[in-house]
């Protein structure tokens, strides 16, 4: 069997007794990790399949379950995995959600090797973004910076529940002083995944912003991030939409 002119694959065939160059891990080995799909990808973590589903029609049911997002199988719990299909065990659901969050932490990783500057809304993001847009209750963060942008400290001010956070503006500003930061940037999250701003955010960042003028420490960005529907990650900016 040629690459240009493949024979069609028997799907209720199990993955041994297909041809060799469509079986993932074969096809990983001859033409490299990059040429795979999400669902061949998948499919070699889950190793086999369950009775009467190969293990690429499994890994096809779990990407269009979640929207074809990967982010957004990323979020779920075990328990959610297994009623998706129920062949599919503790060890798959482990395996698949274990590989899932090491890349969320090589994202991670890769923001906090490089020197981090914060000159707009877009590098606020990538330097917070990961660690807050997949988190199911609402968190509030403040970055603080020096007089060239970059960051000091980074803090976590508080936690809440589904759809609000409280947020105590004098912790804040004592680790402001404590660094020595001349601007401080906040985002919080919104595990609904709706990137508008509420009212009590805008009376927020009013709040904080005015504070900060008393202490001469500015407030330079508000960002709330999320997981939009469509299973991406994005921001809300408080500074673009002219609200800051």
């Amino acid at each position: 069997m040629s690459h240009d002119n493949p024979t069609p694959i028997n799907k209720s065939l199990p993955i041994s007794q297909w041809a060799e160059e469509d079986r993932p891990r074969e096809k990983m080995l001859s033409l490299g990790k990059k040429s795979l799909t999400d669902s061949e990808l998948l499919a070699i973590l889950l190793r086999t399949g369950v009775t009467g589903t190969s293990a690429i029609d499994l890994a096809k049911k779990l990407l269009l379950e979640t929207h074809n997002s990967l982010t957004e199988l990323s979020r779920m719990e075990v328990n959610d995995l297994k009623k998706i299909h129920k062949g599919l065990g503790l060890a798959k659901s482990v395996t698949v959600l274990a590989a899932l969050e090491l890349g969320n932490r090589m994202m991670r990783e890769a923001n906090e090797v490089k020197e981090d500057i914060i000159r707009n809304s877009e590098d606020l993001f990538r330097f917070i973004g990961p660690s807050m847009w997949d988190l199911p209750t609402e968190e509030f963060w403040a970055i603080y910076l020096n007089q060239r942008n970059k960051v000091v400290r980074k803090q976590r001010i508080g936690t809440g529940g589904l759809t609000q956070t409280t947020v105590d503006l004098r912790i804040i500003f004592r680790e402001a002083l404590q660094y020595n930061a001349v601007a401080v940037a906040v985002a919080h999250n919104h595990p609904s995944g709706n990137l508008n701003p509420s009212s009590p955010d805008k009376d927020l960042t009013r709040r904080i912003a005015e504070a900060g003028k008393i202490l001469n420490i500015k407030l330079v960005e508000h960002l709330i991030v999320a997981i939009q529907p469509n299973g991406k990650p994005g921001y809300f900016s408080f500074t673009e939409s002219g609200l800051l």
